[in-house]
C-alpha cells in the first residue's frame, strides 16, 4: 500500500492489486479498480472537490457511483477498527 500526497488537499492511496482511492481533503471521492475502471462519487461536496476529481481523472471516463462504493474500495482492505 502506498500513500501519495501530490498536492494540497489531494491524496492517492494505492494498493498492490492496482486499486486506487483518491481523496479530496479527507474524503474519498474517486478511484480505480482493475476490471471495473475509474469511478467517482455521485455526491457533491464543493466546486474545489469537483476540480480535484477532474484533475485525478485526467479525461478518463468514470462511472458515477454511490459514495458507499468509493468507501468500500478502502473497506475491503482496511479493517473496520481503524
Amino acid at each position: 500500500m502506498k500513500l501519495h500526497s501530490f498536492a494540497t488537499n489531494r491524496t492517492l492511496l494505492t494498493f498492490a492489486d492496482g486499486t486506487e482511492v483518491f481523496f479530496s481533503y479527507s474524503t474519498p471521492v474517486a478511484g480505480y479498480k482493475p476490471n471495473v475502471g475509474y469511478v467517482k462519487t455521485k455526491s457533491w461536496y464543493s466546486s474545489t472537490t469537483t476540480r480535484h476529481i477532474n484533475k485525478y481523472l485526467d479525461d478518463n471516463f468514470a462511472l458515477n457511483v454511490e459514495q458507499d462504493t468509493i468507501n468500500n474500495l478502502i473497506g475491503e482492505r482496511i479493517p473496520d477498527r481503524y
